[in-house]
């Protein structure tokens, strides 16, 4: 996924249509000089609606199209007729699209299903023609209700990346190359910090023609949650896996600290991504022997673990088992 075509926030400025005129007409015709009301209601002003796509992977097609109008109602007619309803304005977004308002960016709703719908503005109502107004008392009434009027305001999109397993690991960590090992994705690789601008998703294959989603997230520094690094930009992608494989290299000078900072990174984050479950890969452990692994598994954190080499594919196939029990528990 090219990095200056991935948008994962936009702004958007929406307007609903406003709803037609109820009619106030009253009926006429050679035999009718002097009829009864028979104006219809108006119809109601259209909807700005969002839709799943499951085809879409970024925001990028709304980057230039910041005003989203829909259609207006059209007025009541004689002869009980209502208005035609307004166009409703569908707004494709991809899987894990979350609407929020501009001010105070509160959540209105998030779309994670292919075709879900939500509507994002209501359309005014349309008025009420005279017929509705009609009595014992007021048997020909000359008036009828104005359609609602339009509601406009600046809304928020962000996306939240949709994927199994998340990665999760400092700058040069390895989480690109294990990536593109397991999968057929083909993220940038380069060895100096932050390669990965952007996330990238792979299919991971397994056993019997499954597959699950693995996310490489890019790299996360010490004093991220406060903005470091590329900061809060991405951690909000950690929030929609299931799974989280922290990656720490086998030649880090603590592979337990390391460990510990990125879980309290995700902590002052959001509290809430503690609950997921954790899964430790220990990376490039082709630069170790046997005996320097054996030392090292004394001071592993309690989670899940595996050493692994993306480089000569050592233990590959056995973090995708840990994966997939994870996963599957």
């Amino acid at each position: 996924m090219s990095e200056s075509n991935f948008v994962d926030y936009i702004k958007i400025f929406c307007r609903s249509g406003k709803g037609g005129a109820g009619s106030a007409h009253l009926h006429r015709d050679k035999l009718t000089p002097k009829g009864g009301p028979d104006g219809g209601s108006g119809g109601r002003g259209g909807h700005i609606v969002l839709k799943g796509n499951s085809n879409l992977w970024t925001l990028l097609h709304l980057r230039y199209t910041k005003h989203i109008f829909a259609g207006n109602g059209q007025n009541g007619l004689k002869a009980l007729k209502t208005g035609a309803d307004g166009k409703d304005k569908i707004v494709e977004v991809p899987l894990g699209t979350v609407a929020k308002t501009a001010e105070k960016e509160k959540v209105i709703f998030e779309i994670t299903k292919h075709d879900e719908t939500h509507i994002l503005v209501q359309g005014g109502r349309g008025g009420l023609g005279n017929t509705h107004f009609k009595s014992s008392t007021n048997q020909t009434p000359r008036y009828a209700q104005p359609g609602e009027p339009p509601i406009e305001g600046w809304y928020v999109l962000e996306l939240k990346i949709l994927a199994d397993v998340g990665l999760v690991g400092f700058p040069n960590a390895g989480k690109s190359t294990l990536l593109s090992v397991v999968s057929a994705a083909k993220p940038k690789i380069a060895d100096y910090p932050f390669t990965t601008m952007v996330p990238n998703l792979g299919i991971v294959s397994y056993k019997d023609d499954k597959s699950f989603v693995m996310a490489d997230i890019p790299g996360i520094i010490e004093g991220a949650s406060e903005g470091k690094g590329l900061g809060l930009k991405f951690l909000r992608h950690i929030e929609r896996n299931s799974t989280l494989l922290f990656m720490v290299a086998a030649d880090s000078d603590n592979i337990h600290n390391e460990y510990k900072i990125l879980l309290n990174e995700l902590k002052k984050y959001n509290p809430e991504l503690l609950d997921k479950k954790r899964v430790l890969a220990i990376t490039k452990s082709d630069l170790v022997d046997e005996e320097l692994t054996e030392d090292l598994k004394k001071d592993l954190p309690k989670v899940p673990y595996v050493f692994i080499s993306s480089l000569t594919n050592y233990n590959i196939a056995k973090l995708k088992d840990l994966l997939w029990r994870e996963l599957n528990r």
